[in-house]
């Protein structure tokens, strides 16, 4: 399942030209972030993905369809949108008839959603919540619960905009773990964060959006090195690279492991060369 955004421009009915000719290939199984500053245009460009939002000019394909020529709820079975509030998104009296609400629509037999419910509350720890109203929970909460509606639509395309909003430690943990796990069974995801630090850490490839329009992209490493782009977008690069950077190594860390791995690798010369010269 594919994506292919082509020459895309968008202007919003105000006259803000949202997006100015953008072009993106996405291909099946790859995990994306969209990084930039607020206004930059990435959520726009993201709801294009799903038809909330169709294209001034050029198009979008989602595989073999194009958004123009599709109802919202069609492409909702190929695509899974988590919005950035929850609280734009949750409508049922019941947490369980909300992640419910997807698979019905998409014609599941009842035994089929039932399963389906069960596997997405278990796998965002909401299981004990089923019969509690979605705003009787926290607001973090309330994220993991659009979440688990994604899940349980088992559509090969996932958005997530600003995933860890809201979120303790043990919530981001949680929802990294989550698309982990949506990477190994081939779901093709697309991460709108400011969290370069989740990023960093969970999608290989970096999109970086300013102004509407793609400045540039590329492996997560290559882009997280590039002082100079990330700050003409608008963002930091993660606390661990910049560490790496002021240390002298040549590298863009994504994790602690990382790191260390690297430092390992580039000290090791000069301390075995210190080693020699005091014998």
């Amino acid at each position: 399942m594919n994506l292919h955004v082509d020459h895309v421009s968008f202007s919003y009915a105000s006259g803000v030209r949202a997006l100015q000719d953008v072009t993106l290939r996405i291909s099946s199984g790859e995990s994306v972030a969209l990084i930039g500053e607020n206004g930059a245009g990435k959520t726009t460009l993201a709801k294009h993905l799903n038809g909330l939002l169709r294209p001034g000019e050029g198009r979008v394909l989602v595989g073999d369809w194009d958004t123009r020529d599709c109802t919202i709820a069609r492409l909702a079975t190929r695509v899974a949108y988590v919005f950035q509030n929850p609280d734009e998104q949750l409508f049922e009296r019941t947490v369980y008839t909300e992640v419910a609400f997807g698979p019905r629509n998409l014609g599941w037999t009842p035994k089929d959603v039932e399963a389906g419910v069960q596997q997405a509350l278990a796998q965002v720890g909401l299981l004990h919540a089923a019969d509690h109203h979605p705003y009787d929970l926290q607001p973090s909460q309330r994220r993991l619960v659009t979440l688990a509606a994604a899940l349980a639509m088992n559509t090969p395309l996932v958005v997530l905009d600003e995933p860890t909003t809201g979120q303790d430690a043990a919530g981001v943990e949680r929802i990294g773990a989550l698309v982990e796990g949506l990477k190994t069974r081939g779901r093709t995801l697309i991460g709108i964060s400011h969290d370069l630090d989740f990023c960093a850490l969970h999608f290989d490839r970096l999109v970086v959006v300013s102004r509407g329009a793609i400045l540039a992209e590329g492996p997560t490493e290559a882009i997280l090195g590039q002082f100079n782009l990330l700050g003409r977008a608008g963002v930091e690069p993660p606390p661990l690279v910049r560490l790496a950077d002021a240390l002298g190594l040549l590298g863009a860390p994504r994790s602690v492991d990382g790191f260390v791995e690297l430092y390992r690798q580039e000290r090791k010369p000069e301390e075995s060369d210190h080693a020699h010269r005091t014998r």
